[in-house]
């Protein structure tokens, strides 16, 4: 028995005909009728007495119909009880503006379709930013590079994303290498975020493994800032494909290689605040998170990342 048919028996007695019936519950009026004799099929008895007036419930079927009400009422009740309870409140989260423009717009969305009164607080802003935010509880999650410095975090190693040297395209350009090394950065000037931040500690590490020292020309602690500026031929950087996302016509105005040392990448992790201090929303938000990462990175809408797979 089923909570339909229910409905349908009790809307058939309401209005006195299965043909109105029908209508009003935009059924065809042969399968409603089925579904009724499938209900009495089961309870073994004959709800209905059909006439040329109409439909009028018999004994058994008029005992039926006011029990078949209250069913329908309690399941009423339970959907809105239900509702009412549904996971509620806000979360801050905190993504480097890379990872925004990847993760940013899926994120706010698979939460609206999931949990749809919780509400996103979200922050972009450089990782250092984010880590000092994080640790003075100012943010319940947070993606970042550095976990070094995590006080009583709980940290979920979730991808790695290759590095590129990215530099104006000039015009009439032909195609050039894909792929290139940090030995070969020595000499090339470069513009970097400052040490503060997750990415610029990475490199630092990459330059000390290869022995070179990097040709700063300046130091921007804003992404579009940054990319405006190579985009001018100020000189060059080395990012995650991620940050391509902030260039209009990027195919356009920049070429990247890949930079293909082993070691070379950015590591990110879903860091938050410890379990028992976070709230059900936010409990619920990281796995959301983790899920959108995944799905991204699966589809290929993530290009240059790779999943952690043993952590998601």
């Amino acid at each position: 028995m089923e909570l339909r048919q229910l409905r349908y028996f009790v809307r058939i007695v309401e209005l006195g005909s299965m043909s109105r019936a029908a209508l009003d519950l935009d059924l065809v009026q042969s399968a409603l009728s089925q579904q009724i004799s499938r209900l009495e099929s089961e309870l073994s008895t004959r709800l209905l007495q059909r006439s040329s007036k109409g439909v009028v419930p018999t004994e058994a079927g008029l005992a039926f119909f006011r029990e078949a009400q209250l069913t329908l009422r309690h399941a009423e009740q339970a959907v809105r009880a239900a509702q009412q309870s549904r996971l509620s409140g806000t979360v801050s989260v905190g993504l480097a503006s890379t990872t925004a423009a990847v993760l940013g717009v899926p994120l706010m969305q698979a939460m609206r379709a999931r949990y749809p009164d919780v509400r996103l607080h979200l922050v972009e802003s450089m990782s250092g930013h984010l880590t000092s935010m994080l640790n003075a509880r100012q943010l319940d999650l947070a993606v970042l590079f550095d976990t070094g410095v995590a006080r009583r975090w709980s940290v979920m190693p979730l991808l790695e994303e290759k590095l590129y040297l990215m530099r104006p395209r000039l015009a009439g350009e032909a195609d050039a290498a894909t792929s290139t090394s940090m030995a070969q950065l020595e000499g090339i000037p470069l513009i970097l975020p400052t040490g503060a931040h997750g990415l610029r500690s990475a490199l630092d590490a990459a330059f000390a493994r290869a022995d070179i020292k990097p040709q700063l020309v300046a130091e921007v602690d804003s992404l579009t800032m940054l990319m405006d500026a190579v985009c001018a031929g100020l000189g060059c950087t080395v990012q995650p494909w991620a940050a391509l996302g902030r260039v209009q016509d990027a195919a356009q105005r920049l070429h990247w290689a890949e930079i293909a040392d082993a070691q070379v990448h950015r590591s990110n992790a879903l860091c938050s605040l410890s379990d028992d201090e976070l709230s059900p929303a936010a409990l619920a938000t990281r796995v959301v998170l983790a899920d959108c990462a995944r799905a991204l990175v699966g589809s290929g809408q993530w290009a240059g990342a790779r999943l952690i797979h043993h952590n998601l």
